[in-house]
């Protein structure tokens, strides 16, 4: 119980300290946002209305000290303000509707990775040296060493463009009603994830490939495998019930920070293929300078992290015995 309670209070100061950043960045800017936003207007605007403009975004006067204590108020309330480009729809309602997408793609595409890339890695530390291990490990890398934004165009380009094979953008099609409880709807949703879900999955096999690679060979001169070898008992047992179920361990640290970063990671994907997710969210919120939308993604972002890193750490206590010993 201690160790959770000491991981507990770690990641509320960790909080704490990720929404002060997130307070003071559009704070930190040459003026203040709301001048900004009003620098190119054709027409005349009045005082009143950039006091009134300055009050919606939190610039309330009493100084920076009453407006950090009014945003923490709010950021724990839940409050995170109404957005200027979508007025007067709030932040999170304009969040949460592109939350769901981004979890979908991004989830999905860790999980595929994560499984791909785990598999990949078991056959490539027990068949080390061989011409499998030669060839998909750097091939591997070298795929993942591509960027994004470069697999992403070439997938639109042939499959797309080209073959025609899967829909140019977005997550359904246009015209359709979102409707969950109809098998036609689900199947044009999964129809239109194809390409997104390959490019965001394709970069990261690569990197659970090696971390899973680089465990299995370090566990494979281990007494206990090399006995499990003499008691005659078989490949396949030896490689997933021993090597492969301890080697995974170190991997849970790895799926938890991919986890935490896919919610926001997507960003290329997502503009290239219109995916409408926290990725083209926050994309457009940068263009039209929704300094209230950039706080509160940047806030969820922070929350997805610290959330998946706290489990990692929960995990690895139920996980490892060692870790239950030492944490009472």
């Amino acid at each position: 119980m201690g160790f959770f309670l000491k991981r507990l209070g770690f990641y509320f100061i960790a909080l704490v300290v990720a929404a002060t950043i997130n307070f003071a960045i559009p704070r930190a800017m040459p003026g203040d946002p709301v001048t900004m936003m009003f620098a190119n207007a054709t027409a005349q605007v009045t005082p009143e209305r950039i006091a009134a403009m300055k009050e919606l975004l939190g610039f309330v006067e009493g100084g920076p000290i009453v407006q950090y204590y009014a945003y923490l108020k709010n950021i724990f309330s839940w409050n995170l303000g109404t957005s200027i480009q979508f007025y007067p729809l709030s932040v999170s309602d304009l969040l949460g509707g592109a939350f769901g997408w981004s979890l979908f793609l991004a989830g999905t595409a860790v999980i595929f990775s994560f499984s791909i890339g785990s598999v990949l890695g078991i056959f490539a530390a027990w068949k080390r040296g061989s011409k499998y291990d030669t060839f998909i490990s750097p091939g591997m890398l070298v795929i993942q060493a591509v960027p994004q934004v470069v697999i992403a165009m070439l997938a639109m380009f042939v499959f797309a463009v080209g073959l025609r094979w899967f829909p140019t953008g977005y997550a359904y099609t246009a015209g359709n009603l979102p409707d969950w409880t109809s098998w036609e709807f689900i199947k044009d949703v999964a129809y239109h994830a194809v390409l997104p879900l390959f490019c965001a999955s394709v970069v990261q096999i690569g990197g659970f490939l090696i971390n899973m690679r680089n465990n299995m060979i370090n566990l494979l001169s281990e007494d206990y495998i090399t006995m499990a070898k003499g008691k005659g008992l078989s490949e396949n047992r030896v490689v997933f019930n021993y090597a492969a179920r301890n080697a995974m361990l170190p991997s849970v640290t790895a799926l938890s920070m991919s986890l935490g970063m896919a919610i926001g990671g997507q960003l290329i994907v997502e503009i290239i293929f219109n995916y409408p997710g926290l990725g083209t969210v926050l994309f457009n919120a940068i263009n039209a300078r929704d300094y209230q939308v950039l706080q509160g993604q940047l806030l969820i972002m922070t929350l997805f992290m610290l959330f998946f890193n706290l489990l990692a750490d929960m995990l690895y206590v139920v996980l490892d015995p060692r870790l239950r010993k030492g944490g009472k």
